[in-house]
């Protein structure tokens, strides 16, 4: 599913984020990212979605090669790939209906599948009752849950959630975690960043540490095992 060989990123600045890193996770894992602020795990996520491109080494998703993709070629990569943030990102005059179809109108589908689709994930998060609010009218933790929805909705093979409970209580943090493993229960792979000590330690799954641009640990089924 994915695979890092070396990889290396130096940042215009001099700022080495990355040095040399290896990481190969299956097709349906769950893995927890974590490390201190600046440990390089932004930079991370920034390679696997093609935002920013390593300075060497090799990186591979779903055995596309993307030092040599071509730019054309990215908005199809991206299309299998969800990510929701710690802020949301929601479109803020737009419905939350509109904010889920919109991912599927800028791919082209018919609106007939896209009225049926949107429904479906609002469903799955929870949410189908507040398709005609806008986001001002909703929780932060409903927030993510459109979030989320949005971000599952063209049926991706990988999600990255970076920081999602970042911004919200313990209680709504434990609804989000829920449907992130019910998403990860239906064969979606989950990277998901996170500085939560108690989710990590709770929900055990496989744990890879970044520290100063170096995998310093990968455990499966492993605790947090930092301090801040």
């Amino acid at each position: 599913m994915i695979e890092l060989k070396n990889v290396k990123k130096t940042y215009p600045n001099g700022v080495t984020a990355l040095n040399g890193i290896d990481i190969h996770i299956d097709s349906g894992e769950f893995v927890y990212l974590v490390g201190q602020s600046g440990a390089g795990k932004s930079t991370f996520i920034k390679l696997i979605f093609r935002e920013e491109m390593a300075s060497s080494g090799d990186i591979y998703i779903n055995n596309r090669d993307l030092s040599t993709m071509k730019w054309k070629d990215v908005p199809h990569l991206r299309r299998e790939i969800g990510v929701v943030y710690q802020d949301f990102k929601l479109l803020p005059k737009m419905t939350v209906y509109e904010n889920v179809a919109f991912a599927l109108e800028v791919v082209e589908e018919s609106p007939r599948q896209i009225r049926k689709r949107v429904m479906e994930v609002l469903d799955q998060v929870g949410l189908k009752n507040k398709a005609r609010f806008i986001p001002d009218e909703l929780s932060g933790g409903e927030q993510q849950r459109v979030a989320i929805a949005r971000a599952i909705a063209n049926y991706p093979k990988l999600l990255i959630a970076d920081e999602p409970t970042g911004n919200l209580d313990p209680d709504t943090s434990w609804e989000i975690m829920k449907i992130l493993e019910e998403i990860n229960a239906t064969g979606t792979t989950i990277i998901m960043a996170t500085h939560s000590k108690d989710i990590v330690n709770t929900i055990k799954r496989r744990v890879i540490a970044v520290e100063g641009g170096l995998v310093v640990r990968d455990q499966h089924r492993g605790d947090y095992g930092y301090e801040d």
